[in-house]
């Protein structure tokens, strides 16, 4: 595995390059998590796919030019990643690939299929908040009042711990949620990437038609995976969409929402190869 980084005017993005294989896979990982992510996938695909694991915006190594807080409730648009997306590929002299995400991911991989689509030979998405993101998500990314109480709550030290415990307490997270939510809040510098993420990103949200439609369109292979005793995001949200969907393989597995483990690795290996 080799670490690299792609500068433009927006960003300079970090990530890691893994496995051989003569095809491309973006990899997009999960809240608090880093672009080593999937490298698990490596020993059973690394010889067919060649990986580009990113960290993602407000993730380890990954720097916006611009991260005052200004250009941070600007946001960025999904037109706007997918043209950073082309400019990398085009750096890395990649035509065609595939795209997975985990978790907050999935927002990032749905994203570029939705815009470019016509380069996606296959879609995967574990743990897919892409599709039901959940009330909290949408209140504090895309309205003015949660995104006011979630900058008051982020740059201030206790405030967000007791507001996370709150949220435990009327099960609105559940304890495995809780518990990665806390990991990623114990700095003034954590906190404000907590914040940055949910704000940033708020042009992300799904067009489930726009998806559906790329999807068939282009026979895209899609493969959604879920954790059996995932609280947060359970399969049940993704039933109705994936049935639309010509192309579509479903995978449960026996896990809770952390997911990208050996049982991942194998099931979906299984499919690809």
């Amino acid at each position: 595995m080799t670490q690299h980084y792609f500068e433009n005017d927006l960003v300079n993005l970090h990530y890691y390059k893994f496995g051989s294989g003569p095809k491309a896979m973006l990899c997009f990982h999960g809240y608090g998590m880093h672009g080593k992510q999937f490298k698990l996938l490596e020993s059973s695909l690394g010889h067919a796919y060649t990986f580009y694991g990113f960290d993602l915006f407000f993730h380890k190594e990954t720097k916006l030019r611009n991260q005052e807080l200004t250009a941070v409730k600007k946001g960025i648009t999904k037109k706007e990643f997918a043209n950073l997306i082309l400019e990398f590929c085009q750096f890395e002299s990649i035509i065609r690939f595939s795209v997975i995400g985990y978790s907050m991911g999935t927002h990032y991989a749905t994203v570029v299929t939705e815009e470019l689509g016509h380069l996606v030979d296959e879609y995967i998405v574990a743990a897919p908040s892409c599709l039901h993101p959940g009330l909290l998500l949408k209140f504090f990314s895309k309205f003015k009042l949660g995104n006011f109480i979630i900058e008051q709550l982020a740059l201030k030290s206790n405030a967000l711990v007791g507001f996370l415990n709150l949220l435990r307490k009327f099960k609105l997270i559940d304890q495995e949620g809780h518990q990665i939510l806390f990991n990623e809040i114990g700095t003034p510098e954590l906190r404000f990437n907590c914040y940055a993420c949910f704000v940033y990103l708020r042009y992300f949200e799904t067009d489930k038609n726009q998806l559906k439609k790329v999807l068939n369109q282009q026979n895209i292979k899609s493969i959604f995976i879920y954790g059996k005793r995932d609280q947060a995001f359970p399969p049940k949200h993704g039933y109705s969409f994936i049935n639309k969907i010509k192309n579509a393989r479903l995978i449960i597995l026996d896990e809770g929402h952390e997911m990208i483990k050996k049982s991942f690795v194998q099931q979906l290996t299984h499919q690809l190869i």
